[in-house]
């Protein structure tokens, strides 16, 4: 909040007299003392004056899909993002979207918010606005929604897996009772939400620390059967983040969530059909499609007594990170000796992955003509080369090589 680029862009904004504040997320982790990644801005002022008052500072604007409609304007400045949005009422709400009319009344725009500890607002100056008893929320560990939780609901389905996703990052003790009672009510609508929002929800509650609490209240109200059907983790994942904390792992969402849909015994069970339902439901990207399938169904089986040539083998396919995310994900389903899995760990720090001796330009060289022919015989050498380990060098690869053309001429 008293970063150089924050002051910048709060004076540009505040030039004429306008009350601006801080809103949401930055309140939030200001209170508790934590780094916020997001800076969020209030204004009374319309977004075509908002982008008039940046640019008449210099400062950088840019538009976002639906943004000015909705009342937001992106600035940037000194490198950094920050969201600005007009104060906002209510005029239609189906569930899915909101028609809004803007308005400079602080508490009517607090009032649309879902929960207490997001309808806090702070001026530049350090003072607190809290209409509704979010700062004793936030202290005593409450994620609880601003009014009737059913009608906030019906505003927005998504608010149902929002305040699941609150409550894994700063709910402390039971869940609001009556929070729960309406998500579980409503979780019937979820399927109605696009993959994208919904993903976007569950990814950021898997990489709360512990989000093991909240995830067995969604599936005991009904929410986790209509998030992610079929998932059968939970003591599996419940291992893994024990085993994170042990070796003081970051949380990774897509390890966490291959953890929660496959069988607790793990062993690679987890339906192939659930996968590619998952991948197109919650529109994942092809990088975190792959990621998850490679994950769930390996290319090798591993295991607290797989030898050093497994590894480097697994090692030099998956790449240190993923190799480290099947080490923690297998160790939490199979158990197993905890040295040799912290062994595994250590060798991934400190891989060197071998270089491949031969290159295209060597298969041309042998008269084969450019085309995916190509790509087939590096791939045939390069596998040859891994289940030797690594050992042969660019004459035994090149003869190798050889050979394989010759085979396929001779076919």
């Amino acid at each position: 909040m008293t970063a150089p680029a924050t002051r910048a862009v709060v004076e540009a904004l505040s030039a004429d007299g306008a009350d601006v504040r801080f809103v949401g997320g930055p309140v939030r982790d200001a209170l508790l003392g934590r780094e916020s990644s997001d800076i969020d801005i209030g204004t009374p002022d319309e977004p075509e004056r908002v982008m008039a008052l940046l640019e008449r500072a210099g400062i950088e604007t840019r538009s976002v899909p639906r943004g000015i409609a909705h009342g937001t304007v992106i600035a940037v400045a000194g490198g950094t993002r920050f969201e600005i949005t007009t104060l906002r009422r209510d005029v239609e709400t189906d569930g899915r979207h909101a028609e809004v009319a803007f308005t400079d009344d602080w508490r009517e725009d607090a009032a649309r918010r879902d929960f207490t500890i997001n309808a806090m607002s702070m001026t530049p100056d350090g003072t607190l606005h809290d209409y509704f008893g979010g700062q004793a929320d936030l202290e005593a560990g409450r994620v609880r929604f601003v009014g009737d939780p059913a009608q906030r609901i019906a505003e927005d389905h998504l608010r149902i897996l929002r305040f699941f996703r609150f409550f894994a990052w700063y709910g402390q003790g039971e869940p609001d009772a009556d929070a729960l009672a309406a998500c579980k009510d409503a979780a019937h609508t979820i399927p109605t939400l696009s993959g994208e929002r919904v993903q976007a929800e569950m990814m950021k509650l898997l990489a709360a620390d512990d989000p093991l609490p909240a995830v067995h209240e969604m599936r005991d109200t009904g929410v986790l059967a209509q998030v992610l059907q079929g998932a059968q983790g939970m003591a599996h994942l419940a291992r893994l983040v024990e085993i994170e904390r042990r070796v003081a792992e970051s949380a990774d969402p897509i390890r966490r969530l291959a953890a929660l849909i496959v069988n607790a015994d793990y062993g690679g069970t987890a339906d192939v059909v659930t996968l590619s339902v998952l991948s197109s439901r919650w529109r994942l990207s092809a990088a975190q499609g792959a990621h998850l399938a490679l994950l769930i169904k390996p290319p090798e089986d591993l295991s607290s007594t797989s030898d050093h040539a497994t590894q480097g083998r697994l090692l030099h396919r998956l790449g240190r990170e993923k190799f480290r995310d099947l080490v923690l994900l297998t160790w939490a389903g199979s158990g197993g000796s905890e040295t040799a899995w912290r062994e595994m760990l250590d060798a991934a720090k400190q891989w060197t992955a071998p270089k491949f001796p031969v290159t295209g330009a060597d298969v041309l060289a042998l008269g084969i003509p450019e085309g995916p022919v190509v790509g087939q015989l590096l791939a045939s050498v390069e596998n040859w080369w891994i289940e030797h380990n690594f050992m042969p060098d660019r004459k035994l690869a090149l003869t190798k090589l050889d050979d394989l053309i010759a085979k396929r001429r001779g076919g």
